[in-house]
């Protein structure tokens, strides 16, 4: 006899996506049908399918029930196998980078996270991000290449720069020509993208993209899975939100523990945006508690400061 959920699943079956997802996505299944010498293909991929699907039946609010009723068994599943897929690791090993999808590939900046993430995941972290252009993708980029010599970094970079930012015409493209020159079989990344900001290309240089409707439930995720720290790149609302996000996390020891929360950029953090300077106004005020701060330009002091944390002897993790 049929199961009600397997009855569900097939009343539901007449959409681009499953409701029923058995795998979390790659570069290879999110561009299923992109075929880089075929302009044409940008903009019928399964994602964009998907992404297309997904204004046209309600965006954010779906306006059916069994829209609705679809996109939530969608990501039940989705993060059930984005936990299972995290349980391969240690927790203190899981460190997410925040930061702008403006941060154009030929920047200093994007290259600083390229750099530190390699380096992290050389040192066994597992890097974690919202999974878009700019800081998302620097992050993912990193560990992509893991493994590789440090000048394979600059290579990289000048096979990107045809199309510094995602709406350039040879985004994609110039990515899986990195991908094709780079290819990764040992280290992995997990993204976290959503279809909420769908008109920003998810990055395929993560090897596990976990890809939600539901943008709220893909922050808090995020947040929540970074329990190795959190660093925090240049960038506008979105950051400001996570960073106000995580800080409420740590201030109650929401999971029994606080996390570093780093601010790469010193002049950036404390003039340009001054949210550091606001934190540790309010930390010394007694505002805030259990904040572990960090505020530096140096890649080095970034990696010293996760790698303390993750070989501290404490069990409340």
């Amino acid at each position: 006899m049929q199961t009600l959920i397997e009855h569900i699943r097939q009343e539901l079956s007449n959409r681009p996506y499953s409701c029923a997802p058995t795998e979390l996505y790659t570069a290879q299944t999110l561009y299923a049908g992109y075929k880089a010498d075929d302009a044409s293909t940008y903009k019928t991929y399964f994602d964009i399918q998907v992404y297309d699907h997904y204004i046209n039946s309600g965006k954010g609010y779906a306006d059916t029930e069994e829209e609705a009723l679809a996109r939530v068994l969608h990501d039940h599943n989705i993060l059930r196998l984005l936990w299972e897929f995290l349980s391969q690791y240690d927790k203190r090993k899981v460190v997410g980078i925040m930061g702008g999808h403006g941060i154009k590939r030929t920047s200093k900046e994007y290259k600083n996270v390229v750099l530190l993430s390699k380096r992290l995941t050389e040192s066994g972290s597992l890097m974690i991000s919202g999974g878009g252009p700019g800081a998302m993708e620097a992050t993912h980029l990193g560990a992509l290449l893991a493994g590789y010599p440090d000048n394979s970094v600059d290579e990289a970079i000048e096979i990107l720069s045809v199309a510094p930012e995602f709406k350039d015409e040879l985004w994609l493209a110039s990515a899986f020509s990195v991908i094709e020159r780079f290819p990764q079989t040992k280290y992995k990344s997990l993204s976290i993208p959503t279809w909420l900001y769908g008109h920003e290309p998810s990055t395929p240089f993560a090897t596990h993209i976990a890809k939600l409707f539901d943008n709220s439930i893909r922050e808090d995720t995020i947040l929540t899975m970074a329990y190795g720290g959190i660093v925090y790149t240049p960038g506008s609302a979105g950051t400001t939100q996570e960073i106000f996000q995580e800080i409420t996390q740590n201030h109650y020891l929401s999971y029994g523990f606080s996390s570093p929360m780093i601010f790469m950029g010193v002049d950036f953090w404390t003039k340009e945006m001054p949210m550091y300077t606001l934190l540790d106004v309010l930390v010394k005020r007694g505002r805030y508690k259990n904040l572990l701060l960090t505020l530096t330009d140096d890649i080095e002091e970034v990696e010293k400061v996760l790698v303390e944390f993750s070989l501290c002897c404490c069990t409340r993790i």
